[in-house]
């Protein structure tokens, strides 16, 4: 199904007026009222039926910033409905639409433009990244107010979780109202485009994480036009056993004008906000009424083929956007070419990666995707087609906790907690995929992630030892020195593997030699090792770049002094290595 472009839906601005044009195919009538009036609900003016489902009118005078109603005549009933597609809302609940200019000034801003293996991510919730107070939502603009620690960090794109209107107006973001409305507690939709152009500003991207695969129970669009079945949703939704999620009803992806829909939202992001990429939430969820269970006898085709066109069209839009798919149930057709096949979205994320680094630091219980497994995993023979990390939103969250705070639990600063949150950072942004930290991760944030509790920003000065060894492993990653250019390669290989002592070293490279092969041992448990014998896939000089024991990052550290580590022909070598802790070795040119 081609993506339809023949209506211009929604509230669309003229000189003279707006054009409005509205789908409900089951209504005997349609009015509007502009200005919109909660109590007498304004003067009500009959829209005219273009034949086809369509509803549309030109009002004289309406202009930017008029809040206006549609009034839905069901033939029993009339119902008060906002714009599906209005661009901005005046509450989230019993709220009005309103008209919206999308008039703004982006400068020279140029869409950031990097390679995918090139991407450090950073996940973000305006909500409680920076507020003034703990009673007081973040907003885009507070967020900007870190973007220069962000910058500084090394990090090089932003996702930022849900900022569409939400029911009751706070939460994740997962609980979507209207997907064409920026949340007003968090800035609305001026304080999200200057949030972009400060990112951009700063060759930071910006990834939008939008949800799809279900709408908030009773939603904006809940059988918006007074027609149903099975006591379903209406219009919007699959009215049988389809319309179901875990979380509310979902969206008739065979629907063409819900396709539509679907698709204008997309291109929304990527020309009215200059978004870089796209998360799309629950993909599993979009195409399998059974979600991550991925039964085939459960699959919901539209959903395929959707994804199929959502790819495309961003691409087309943007050739160098990031879309990435949540999902986790390990199906490469999400990011096959569409030539081959596939569904051509880029990347995928998924929670395998984060549950094999707590296991492998004893944390939870074995993992059927252990450690090395998940280093050597990839989808279509592309390691960059994986989103990594050891936390998440879903990770700290839904009852289970931060990495650190799971290591010690109730002393998430701990020496132990801190040793570890370097490890787990350190695997992440060494191994082969697109890495990404959670909001807070690299300065020992504690506890739980939730929707209401601030980031304490004191601990950035706190604990600026782990927040400095956070900057080292980026600047390796980036291969900034000269002399890590593996980290940004496809291949990996396992050298080394002590189960019995918990140390593993496996071996990255791009096209290989000096410069390019890098080496990583990493040391899980509580012992220290004053001679650990171990073979080096490649024999020669190693100079060790990264050492997680350094008392720069931590004054407890218990410091073991390595600077170079030299083999003999057969690539033997011995050396100490403390107890959780995490050494990154290149070549040495000078040998």
């Amino acid at each position: 199904m081609a993506h339809q472009v023949k209506k211009n839906l929604g509230a669309i601005l003229h000189h003279d007026g707006v054009e409005f044009r509205v789908w409900a195919p089951f209504a005997a009538g349609v009015a509007i009222a502009s200005p919109y009036t909660y109590y007498d609900h304004g003067n009500k003016v009959d829209m005219t039926s273009e034949g086809d489902g369509y509803w549309s009118i030109f009002l004289k005078d309406v202009e930017a910033g008029q809040s206006y109603k549609f009034f839905v005549d069901t033939g029993k009933e009339i119902l008060e409905r906002n714009d599906p597609r209005g661009r901005a809302l005046t509450a989230s609940e019993n709220g009005a639409s309103i008209v919206a200019d999308n008039e703004y000034d982006w400068g020279d801003d140029i869409s950031f433009q990097r390679p995918m293996h090139e991407h450090i991510i950073y996940e973000l919730h305006i909500g409680t990244f920076n507020r003034r107070d703990a009673s007081t939502q973040g907003t885009f603009y507070d967020a900007i107010e870190k973007l220069d620690y962000l910058k500084e960090l090394g990090i090089t794109m932003i996702e930022i979780m849900p900022v569409t209107s939400m029911a009751y107006g706070n939460g994740w973001g997962y609980n979507p109202n209207s997907i064409f409305s920026i949340e007003n507690s968090y800035g609305g939709r001026r304080g999200l485009m200057d949030f972009v152009k400060a990112c951009h500003d700063r060759c930071i991207g910006v990834i939008a994480d939008v949800v799809y695969n279900h709408f908030f129970p009773e939603n904006e669009l809940w059988r918006w036009d007074g027609w149903y079945e099975n006591d379903q949703g209406g219009i919007y939704f699959y009215n049988d056993e389809r319309g179901i999620t875990p979380w509310g009803c979902r969206p008739d992806f065979g629907r063409p004008e819900v396709r539509q829909f679907i698709l204008d939202n997309i291109v929304m992001w990527f020309t009215e906000f200059h978004m870089d990429g796209i998360r799309l939430d629950s993909t599993a969820y979009m195409r399998n009424t059974l979600g991550n269970n991925d039964d085939p006898t459960h699959d919901i085709p539209d959903a395929w083929s959707l994804l199929h066109e959502i790819a495309t069209v961003a691409h087309k839009i943007r050739p160098h956007s990031l879309m990435v798919a949540e999902d986790n149930s390990g199906n490469s057709y999400l990011t096959r070419p569409t030539d081959q096949g596939g569904c051509g979205l880029d990347t995928q994320w998924g929670l395998n990666f984060p549950h094999a680094i707590r296991t492998a630091m004893g944390l939870s219980a074995p993992y059927p995707n252990d450690i090395g497994d998940q280093l050597l995993f990839r989808y279509n023979d592309n390691a960059f087609e994986r989103v990594i990390f050891s936390d998440s939103h879903d990770t700290a969250a839904n009852g289970h906790v931060r990495i650190n705070e799971a290591v010690t639990p109730g002393q998430a600063a701990s020496l132990e907690a801190r040793q570890q949150t370097i490890i787990a950072s350190a695997i992440t942004l060494t191994a082969a995929g697109i890495p990404m930290l959670l909001q807070g991760q690299e300065f020992m944030q504690e506890g739980t992630f939730n929707d209401w509790k601030e980031l304490e920003w004191e601990k950035a000065d706190q604990f600026a030892g782990i927040v400095l060894a956070h900057k080292h492993l980026i600047a390796l990653r980036l291969n900034t020195y000269g002399n890590t250019a593996g980290l940004l390669g496809q291949h990996t290989d396992i050298f080394h593997r002590n189960d019995t002592n918990h140390v593993l070293g496996y071996h990255r490279w791009d096209k290989g030699g000096i410069g390019d092969d890098v080496l990583i041992v990493a040391n899980f448990g509580g012992e220290s090792f004053t001679t650990y014998d171990i073979t080096l896939p490649i024999p020669g000089s190693w100079r060790v770049r990264f050492n997680s024991s350094w008392r720069g990052y931590g004054s407890d550290f218990h410091e073991e002094t390595i600077d170079l580590l030299t083999t003999n022909k057969a690539g033997n070598v011995t050396f100490a290595i403390p107890k959780r802790s995490i050494l990154i070795l290149s070549q040495d040119s000078k040998n």
